[in-house]
């Protein structure tokens, strides 16, 4: 088979204005349980896109860790490449896909780093591998696998089980501008809704062209 012959039905689901919650994060909310409950695997799996200084765009997966009404948060290197990137550029579009739902969320804004406090927090409730690998992991950076091995060695030798947060690793915060929700349909006539802030607290709903 081509790849071009390569095509699926969405059929599961539909969304309708008349329907649609009123906010944005209620929205996410009610869909991000039903992923939860359809067992969706890793629902909380999100593409990140960022843009560095000369335009170049670059994306890749992420998880997220937490949203409220502030905004979505997720957790990195400082020092990597989209650190890199949104300190030259501070916004970023997320991209939710939870296929076996049929379902997409688009999610754009700015970018700001999440308190010392939230970076602590979760830092010391990470598995204790995964804190040692933040000080072992120059992340975007050349090197081998033996080199990495070594300093994670280095570094538990340094710290045993308790590591403090590495001062270049911590949390950023999407603060969003912009959200789209996208419901496959038959026939490619799928369900858009985009949520836009109205400019005084609330957002308004307009239906976008498949």
């Amino acid at each position: 088979m081509s790849v071009s012959d390569l095509r699926q039905s969405y059929e599961k689901n539909v969304l309708l204005e008349e329907t649609a919650a009123a906010s944005p994060l209620e929205q996410f909310s009610q869909w991000f349980d039903q992923a939860l409950q359809a067992k969706v695997p890793e629902p909380n799996a999100m593409t990140l896109a960022t843009v560095d200084s000369t335009g170049q765009p670059s994306a890749r997966t992420v998880l997220i860790k937490g949203f409220d009404a502030r905004g979505f948060v997720f957790f990195t290197n400082y020092e990597s490449r989209k650190g890199r990137d949104l300190l030259d550029n501070p916004r970023a579009a997320l991209l939710f896909f939870w296929q076996p739902l049929e379902r997409q969320v688009r999610i754009e804004g700015v970018i700001e780093k999440a308190s010392a406090e939230e970076s602590d927090a979760y830092f010391h409730s990470r598995p204790l591998g995964s804190r040692l690998g933040a000080w072992a992991s120059e992340q975007s950076q050349p090197i081998t696998r033996a080199e990495l091995e070594a300093r994670e060695q280095t570094f538990r030798e340094r710290y045993g089980d308790q590591p403090p947060r590495p001062p270049h690793w911590g949390g950023y915060r999407l603060v969003p501008t912009l959200f789209e929700f996208w419901q496959g349909r038959a026939s490619r006539l799928h369900d858009r809704l985009r949520y836009l802030p109205d400019g005084q607290g609330s957002w308004v709903i307009d239906r976008l062209s498949p």
